[in-house]
Order: structure tokens, then C-alpha cells, then sequence
């Protein structure tokens, strides 16, 4: 059981126990040998999925399930992503959230998505919202000490689930319905276009050609990095320079946010070599440079 279980399929590789056993064959002399190689490749899937989790600051932590919610359906062009043997594989799909556990979508037929993963396999959808570049020059502290570095503010969120296909013509009818009256309806409203518009040999032909699939959501995390970690005055400047530039929903989610807005520590110039990504997400740049040399007088 402990090889045939759902945590060992880890990015649509199965391991089980038979004549074959995760590709090492299986005999009184080399069964020791085997079993070593089966307990490699499960801790080498383990860590894989152990390490699909984004570095996430307490003070960029999404736990508002509206919020998460709400950007999934104003960003439904999601990244799906799946291991494929010892590789990666990104796939751009649109895909819509239905109740609070699972996710629907679609791929072309001739996508080798549906062929290479397992139903069962892990997966993790990317639903990304409105992003900036935020200038240190934007803040009004910058005058002061000059300690500031460039950043980037967005909100992200990653559903991790399990995926599974269906290929009969009543599920791929439903979910092409779903998301084109989620789209339409969103668009133009009470004038969407309707399956039901197009010739009906048309829409069975489409169908014929493309493969639904459902996503069992397992864990959800949201990140929303709106500068909590600034000062008052240099988040509402941002805010409003967000605003100015045609951030709108940036702008908005900032004036939500304002309130967690905490008193930064002043930063130092970041060191050579020092991460900007890490420094960006809340580290001091100081306590990123070499201690002082205690020899020195």
C-alpha cells in the first residue's frame, strides 16, 4: 500500500507493486535492490511536491477567501502546471472555479496533456492579477534616507489539486457552456453568444475535437504584495501613483490593504550580489551585508 497510494503518483508517474514495479523488475535477488530505487524515486516525488509552495511573507499573506475568489474570476487565463517525467510542463487555459472545490477547464484534443498525466496526477493552476514595477523615487521617505530599492507589487494566486479527463460529449457540452456564459455574460451581458448560435454540426465537431477536465482542489494559496511593508505615507504614494497610471484595481486592493500598512525599517543600500527579489518581499537589505569584521579597530 505504501507504494500503490495516491501520494505516490506524484506529477503523473505511478509506482506500483506487480511483475513490473516502477520499472524495476521484481525477483527474490533483486528485490532489495528494487526497493531501494522505488524509495528514491517516492522521495525524489515527495520533495517535488513539498516544494510547490511559493515564498510567501506573513505580511503578504492572502486569507481573504473573497479576495482569492474574486481574481480567479476577473483572471481566469490560468497557468497550469504538471511534472511530465523529469521534466515541466506550462500549459495557458482558461478556467473557471465552480463552488469552492473545484476548477473546470478544457485542452485540444491533439494536447498530449490529457495522455501524459494519470486522472489523479497533482497539478497547480497560476491565476495571476494586475502587477507593477514601483520606482523607490515614488516614495516621499526617499528624501529622508534614501534607503529604498525598486519592487514589483502583484497579487497571485496557486490552487494545487488533483486533475482528471473526461472525454464524453454531455461533460465537454457543459463545461464549453459554463465558461462561455461566464465569459459572455461578463462581456455583453444579455447579448452573449450562445452555443446555441452557432450550427449544431459546427459545435459537435468542436467538441469532438477537444478534452474537458476537472481539477479536485486540494490547497489554495493567495499572495497579495501591495507594500504592506512600507510606511503609511509611502504606501498611499504608491497607491496613488497606481492610480494615475491606469492601475485601477491595484489602486483599490492598495486602499483595502492600507490599513496592515506597518512602519518599515529603514533600509540600507543593498549590498553587491544582495537579492532584490528578496529584499523586495521585506528583507532588510542590512542584515543581508557581511558582519563587521571584529579585528577592525
Amino acid at each position: 500500500r505504501f507504494f500503490t497510494s495516491a501520494r505516490a503518483r506524484p506529477f503523473g508517474r505511478v509506482f506500483s507493486l506487480g511483475a513490473n514495479a516502477g520499472g524495476c523488475m521484481v525477483g527474490v535477488h533483486a528485490w532489495s535492490a528494487c526497493l531501494v530505487v522505488m524509495f528514491l524515486r517516492r522521495a525524489k516525488s515527495q520533495f517535488k511536491e513539498a516544494t510547490t509552495i511559493m515564498y510567501q511573507p506573513a505580511h503578504f499573506t492572502e486569507t481573504d477567501a473573497r479576495s482569492i475568489t474574486g481574481l480567479i474570476a476577473e483572471f481566469p487565463l490560468a497557468t497550469l502546471v504538471a511534472g511530465i517525467g523529469d521534466g515541466v510542463a506550462a500549459h495557458h487555459l482558461p478556467l473557471l472555479l465552480l463552488g469552492e472545490d473545484r476548477l473546470v477547464g478544457h485542452v485540444a484534443l491533439s494536447n498530449d496533456l490529457h495522455r501524459q498525466l494519470e486522472d489523479g496526477a497533482p497539478v497547480m493552476a497560476i491565476f495571476r492579477g494586475e502587477s507593477s514595477y514601483v520606482s523607490p523615487n515614488w516614495y516621499p521617505t526617499k528624501q529622508v534616507h534614501h534607503r529604498h530599492v525598486p519592487t514589483w507589487n502583484y497579487e497571485i494566486v496557486h490552487v494545487h489539486g488533483r486533475i482528471s479527463f473526461q472525454h464524453d460529449s454531455r461533460t465537454k457540452r457543459a463545461v464549453v457552456g459554463r465558461l462561455t456564459k461566464s465569459m459572455e455574460t461578463r462581456i455583453n451581458g444579455s447579448e452573449g453568444w450562445r452555443m446555441a448560435d452557432a450550427p449544431a454540426e459546427f459545435i459537435e465537431a468542436n467538441l469532438a475535437n477537444i478534452v474537458a477536465f476537472s481539477i479536485e482542489i486540494e490547497r489554495i494559496v493567495g499572495k497579495s504584495k501591495l507594500s504592506q511593508n512600507r510606511e503609511p505615507v509611502d504606501h498611499e504614494a504608491v497607491r496613488q501613483v497606481m492610480d494615475e497610471t491606469g492601475h485601477k484595481r491595484l489602486a483599490s486592493r492598495m486602499k483595502m490593504h492600507t490599513v496592515h500598512a506597518v512602519h518599515a525599517v529603514p533600509e540600507s543600500p543593498a549590498p553587491d550580489g544582495a537579492n532584490m527579489s528578496d529584499i523586495s518581499d521585506g528583507a532588510n537589505p542590512a542584515d543581508m551585508s557581511e558582519p563587521p569584521d571584529q579585528n577592525k579597530k
